[in-house]
């Protein structure tokens, strides 16, 4: 017995449905940045977005990854690799620390956690997926980018 229909015409058979993650509209993501853009201590802050090539045999999805921001306290020059800010990620040289460990989080370390706070919901918000489509379109796929009061920029992203 048929239970759906394509286009008019009777399917069978079992339908595996694949695995994908709600998306979220923009207007949700313009707080978050909005916090950062207007947080005077914030000079700058990135992600890095890509499909990998090869995932250990995992379906290679495009993602968000490792946001990083640079603070007026930090070195100019500092690597954006040092300044990332996540649940995995090592304390941020200036923003702190809550990280992951034992299957759980651990306390806030650090000299401003209401700070630490708002860019670890704009990292939060971004590795979850749910802005993936807007930002696919919006930046492109292999992409670092770069986010400043003054404009956004584009880079193409080379990985492996």
């Amino acid at each position: 017995m048929s239970h759906v229909n394509f286009l008019g015409i009777p399917v069978e058979g079992k339908i595996t449905p694949g695995h994908r993650i709600p998306q979220r509209p923009l207007t949700e993501l313009q707080p978050l940045l909005r916090a950062l853009l207007d947080d005077e201590a914030v000079v700058e802050f990135g992600w890095q977005q890509y499909t990998p090539y090869f995932n250990d045999g995992e379906p290679c999805n495009f993602g968000i990854d490792r946001l990083w921001v640079r603070t007026t306290t930090d070195r100019p020059e500092a690597d954006p690799d040092d300044l990332r800010v996540g649940r995995y990620e090592d304390p941020h040289p200036t923003l702190g620390w809550r990280g992951w460990e034992a299957g759980r989080e651990r306390p806030y370390a650090g000299a401003d956690e209401p700070r630490y706070e708002r860019v670890r919901a704009l990292a939060d918000a971004l590795a979850e997926g749910g802005f993936d489509d807007v930002l696919l379109d919006a930046f492109g796929d292999h992409a670092t980018v770069t986010v400043r009061r003054d404009g956004i920029a584009v880079k193409f992203y080379e990985h492996d």
